[in-house]
């Protein structure tokens, strides 16, 4: 009797059970998703993600990136053309030609305001200058003295040489320029100048500049003589803007 009443109080396994107990204990239901997903919030790959740099929150990527292509042979090769043409333009810049603005009309006609010139650097060592040329200096002490220095810092000048070492100078006549006697033809100037100057004798290692603008112009008829050796370059062609390219009034 007591086996009877033990066998009726343990019910019997239902067909789920028995599938349950022959997997293993696991029922793999399809439709219970989050039974089978230890991490259901689907960041796993974030919050467990390595230490190699490969991680999108990693802030290095940019600089991984920078190194790896400084050290292929991509990368190399630019970086030697780079340094090639940045060399070469400084030894151009320094030594042979430079870029320079015009920022006043006291060369007008010939220039104007913002106008774009090459001055170049290298006949100046290989031959005098002479008049009628175009140059472009460092202001002399003589110039410092009347601006002062609130005006001069790294300032250049652009003027025309009139006279060199040796010759004698003066404006007369209706402020004609005269050069050992002899009138000048200045078919680049804006007017005859409304000033009288000399006579003068310029000094050997100097020249004399004037601005074309004669009557618009701080130059050597107010502060005297420029010394050679102040003067950067000659002035060879206007390159900015398009319609006063060339060389036209320049020698």
């Amino acid at each position: 009797a007591p086996a009877t009443r033990l066998a009726r109080t343990v019910p019997l396994a239902s067909p789920s059970h028995s599938r349950l107990f022959a997997e293993g204990g696991r029922d793999k239901r399809p439709e219970d998703a989050s039974a089978s997903d230890p991490n259901p919030g689907g960041l796993s790959e974030w919050s467990t993600g390595s230490d190699d740099g490969d991680s999108p929150s990693n802030s290095g990527g940019f600089l991984d990136t920078l190194q790896a292509w400084a050290q292929s042979p991509e990368g190399r090769g630019d970086i030697q053309t780079y340094f090639f043409s940045l060399t070469l333009a400084l030894v151009l810049r320094v030594a042979i030609i430079e870029p320079r603005y015009i920022p006043s009309l006291s060369m007008y006609p010939t220039f104007d305001v913002g106008d774009q010139l090459a001055v170049e650097k290298v006949t100046k060592r290989l031959r005098p200058f002479e008049r009628r040329e175009v140059v472009v200096f460092n202001p002399p002490q003589a110039f410092k003295d009347i601006v002062g220095s609130s005006r001069t810092g790294k300032e250049a000048l652009i003027k025309r040489i009139v006279a060199v070492g040796g010759d004698e100078v003066e404006v007369k006549n209706g402020g004609r320029l005269y050069v050992n006697g002899q009138l000048q033809d200045e078919p680049y100037t804006a007017e005859n100048a409304e000033y009288e100057f000399g006579p003068v004798e310029v000094p050997f290692g100097n020249v004399l500049v004037l601005g074309d603008n004669r009557n618009h112009s701080l130059d050597g008829h107010i502060w005297g003589y420029l010394p050679v050796e102040n003067v950067i370059g000659r002035a060879c062609f206007v390159y900015w803007p398009p319609w006063h390219l060339g060389s036209e009034g320049l020698y």
